[in-house]
């Protein structure tokens, strides 16, 4: 049986914790940049069970999310696309301050309620469920 699946799951998980934590203190960029991390392996795990081999290691979803035939619906992949873009500039902001502006509390929010969403479908795959 290939655990591998579970375990990126795991860390999905780990992570989204993770963002909710950062929200919680008021870290709006980490927020965004660990929703976009927990998508990232909860789409690997996905690319693992479709592909049987181990995912590559880029960060972007688009890519991920194709290579893992994901049911997402049109909103959320307009989502997958606007988190791809921001996490470039969470992972390497040019100015804090501008980042800061950009990634405020009602953005971190937004971003958090639709990474819940992404993972919650991507977790009910039933390819997960084998």
């Amino acid at each position: 049986m290939n655990t591998m699946p579970l375990e990126w799951m795991k860390q999905s998980e780990y992570d989204l914790m993770t963002a909710k934590d950062m929200y919680n203190a008021g870290r709006y960029i980490y927020t965004v940049y660990m929703c976009h991390l927990s998508i990232e392996k909860a789409l690997k795990a996905l690319v693992n069970v479709t592909t049987g081999k181990m995912p590559p290691k880029i960060h972007n979803l688009i890519k991920l999310q194709k290579l893992a035939s994901a049911n997402l619906t049109r909103s959320q992949r307009e989502f997958l696309a606007t988190i791809n873009t921001a996490a470039i500039t969470t992972r390497y902001p040019e100015e804090l301050k501008a980042s800061l502006e950009k990634f405020n509390k009602a953005i971190a929010k937004d971003y958090l309620v639709k990474t819940e969403d992404v993972i919650k479908c991507i977790a009910n795959d039933p390819r997960l469920k084998k």
